[in-house]
């Protein structure tokens, strides 16, 4: 399918090119927020990766996947955008009145902390092992996928992998732990 809107954008019809924006923004957004770990960013990422994307496409060579070309630029853009700008994120936790809520509300906060607490673990990663992370678990791509979006080699991914897994529980024991003590 990619195929067909390529050659419908390199033909000159430029309105094509919102199948690319439906079918890869999630993905786009999320590899961008596991290096830049901002929202805002991210999204000014991922808009100068379809920028990219879509200027270049007559470079694109159709032996590979149009996504792993695609997801290896929003890679490039979330790391160039990382080293410019290393700022403080504050997080807005929603505050919930007690009294009005039944189980399925218990239940859907205790989901939205359980997010947030890898959110925030995933933010305290290095932009690798969070990159690697949510590329992995989160959009469950292969090793080889990582690797070929990543442009690290198989031992590469599985090191960060590793090394990951490994801070990750690391961090989220200390999140706990401090969450408890409150």
């Amino acid at each position: 399918m990619d195929a067909l809107y390529i050659r419908k954008v390199l033909d000159g019809d430029s309105e094509a090119f919102r199948y690319f924006l439906k079918e890869y923004k999630h993905m786009a957004f999320t590899i961008a927020l596991a290096v830049v770990k901002d929202e805002f960013t991210a999204e000014e990422v991922v808009q100068n990766a379809f920028l990219k994307a879509f200027r270049n496409l007559d470079k694109f060579h159709q032996q590979a996947k149009f996504s792993t070309w695609f997801y290896r630029i929003v890679t490039n853009e979330a790391l160039m955008m990382h080293k410019k700008q290393k700022r403080d994120i504050v997080d807005l936790i929603p505050e919930y009145e007690e009294e009005l809520l039944d189980e399925s509300a218990i239940l859907t906060m205790q989901q939205e902390e359980q997010q947030h607490l890898v959110n925030e673990a995933l933010k305290q990663l290095s932009s690798k092992e969070a990159l690697a992370l949510r590329l992995f678990y989160l959009e469950e791509e292969s090793v080889k996928s990582v690797g070929e979006i990543t442009g690290w080699t198989t031992a590469d991914v599985k090191t960060t992998m590793h090394r990951a897994r490994k801070n990750l529980q690391g961090v989220l024991n200390q999140l706990l732990n401090r969450s408890l003590k409150v």
